[in-house]
């Protein structure tokens, strides 16, 4: 028997209790309403998987006013439409209004039966389809990530099964890939998510700063240290902290990070407590930090301490099947923000965008859309709203060394332009020239390049 009921509704109470009897026959639950208003009284309170409902039914509300009215309370209710006095233009308008039936008096009890397996048939599958739907949608999202590329997906599942336990996380990917939000996942979908999340990056900063930064510190500590202050990991107890970058650690805070991950306690700088901390540490980079152990730049034993799930996030350019995807979701969220009437994106910018190879990841594809967003004039991103894309990729496809210069001043322009594009970051910048950040500090140096 079907969970919810069928409503029989008709004015006439011999057609309607005789219409009720069949369909319990069938072995379904029937409920009965005399008129229109009532019906919709009814269906306000209780969901019907099937409702008939009688064309003319004078005075009040007719047969077409109250389907209109039922699908505009319950959208997914099966309506039929009976009556007595059929013509083309009364079944146009029932099918019109939402009606899946239209059929005449006298009613034919098989004829019922059949109309009422079919749509129910029909109405389960939709229902059906429908969770499948949202399972699907539910599959290709986390938290505020979305993807249908199965090297995504089974980051999503990696995700889903160990955001419960307490081992630390390695995650690797290029600038722009969402390092910073897999660890935000993490956090938010596990136990810890009622806790604090605190991110730090370990890029740029001298040893003492980064290590007051990540422990704290006493009064009168250093030059300074007016007050007591809690670093990073006290802040973030019974959470989630996130070292972004943390390629960038200095040798001697390694050491002290891997005695707090072993020990999960620490002392403030210019302090004597011992402080217990219960913490998740997600490490963030994107380096290659086997091979900085490999070269002797960066301590083994913690690198096997922080690696113990690694995550490897691929870039924009081997999962473009995202990118669609991507756009609608930037323009969703990006037309509240902006406040701009845009609701989608053409085929001939989606093949643009696809085409292009994303080297600031999905970060560009968002600001590149944002961008577009704030000059379209209408309604849709159409390509020449992406028009600088093109122009941006031809830019870096026609870059030519100016002439008559030395090999000294082609190297101080080539850093000068890498720290210009990664906004003045060393660590970074290095990554992209393929040097360590030492030897970038002394050809900063040599060339006179303020840092």
């Amino acid at each position: 028997m079907n969970r919810l009921p069928i409503l029989v509704v008709d004015d006439e109470r011999v057609a309607r209790e005789s219409l009720a009897a069949w369909v319990r026959e069938d072995g379904f639950r029937v409920e009965t309403a005399a008129s229109g208003a009532d019906a919709v009284a009814m269906v306000e309170k209780q969901d019907y998987a099937l409702c008939f409902v009688d064309l003319k039914m004078p005075p009040g509300m007719d047969g077409i006013e109250t389907l209109l009215q039922i699908r505009k309370i319950r959208p997914s209710t099966v309506v039929i439409i009976i009556t007595a006095h059929g013509t083309v233009d009364t079944a146009i308008q029932a099918i019109k209004a939402g009606a899946q039936e239209y059929i005449l008096k006298p009613c034919n009890p098989e004829e019922i039966s059949l109309y009422v397996s079919r749509n129910l048939r029909v109405h389960q599958l939709e229902r059906e389809n429908a969770v499948l739907r949202r399972r699907l949608s539910r599959q290709r999202r986390l938290d505020d990530i979305v993807s249908r590329s199965p090297l995504m997906l089974e980051l999503f599942q990696l995700v889903r099964e160990v955001a419960g336990q307490r081992s630390t996380v390695l995650i690797e990917g290029e600038s722009g890939t969402g390092k910073e939000m897999f660890a935000r996942a993490l956090h938010s979908i596990g136990p810890r998510a009622d806790r604090p999340f605190v991110a730090l990056s370990c890029a740029a900063l001298t040893e003492s700063l980064l290590e007051s930064e990540l422990f704290g510190h006493e009064r009168g500590a250093f030059t300074g240290a007016v007050g007591r202050k809690k670093g990073k990991f006290e802040l973030a107890d019974g959470g989630t902290l996130l070292l972004d970058e943390a390629d960038d650690i200095p040798p001697k805070l390694q050491g002290d990070l891997l005695r707090v991950l072993q020990e999960r306690r620490f002392f403030r700088v210019g302090g004597t407590e011992e402080i217990p901390v219960d913490v998740r540490v997600v490490a963030a980079t994107k380096a290659d930090m086997a091979q900085m152990v490999r070269d002797g730049r960066f301590r083994g034993d913690l690198y096997y301490r922080l690696n113990v799930i690694r995550m490897k996030l691929p870039p924009l350019r081997d999962r473009r099947e995202d990118i669609p995807l991507l756009v609608r979701h930037f323009i969703s969220r990006l037309a509240v923000e902006l406040r701009r009437n845009v609701e989608d994106v053409s085929d001939e910018a989606l093949a643009l965008l696809m085409r292009h190879d994303w080297p600031g990841n999905v970060r560009e594809l968002e600001n590149a859309v944002e961008r577009a967003m704030v000059t379209c004039m209408g309604p849709q991103l159409g390509a020449r709203d992406f028009s600088f894309v093109a122009d941006d990729a031809r830019a870096r496809s026609t870059e030519m060394v100016p002439a008559d210069l030395t090999l000294r001043e082609v190297e101080k322009r080539v850093i000068e332009a890498a720290l210009e594009r990664h906004g003045g970051n060393v660590t970074e910048a290095a990554q992209a020239l393929g040097i360590d950040r030492s030897s970038l500090y002394d050809r900063l140096k040599r060339h006179g390049i303020p840092r």
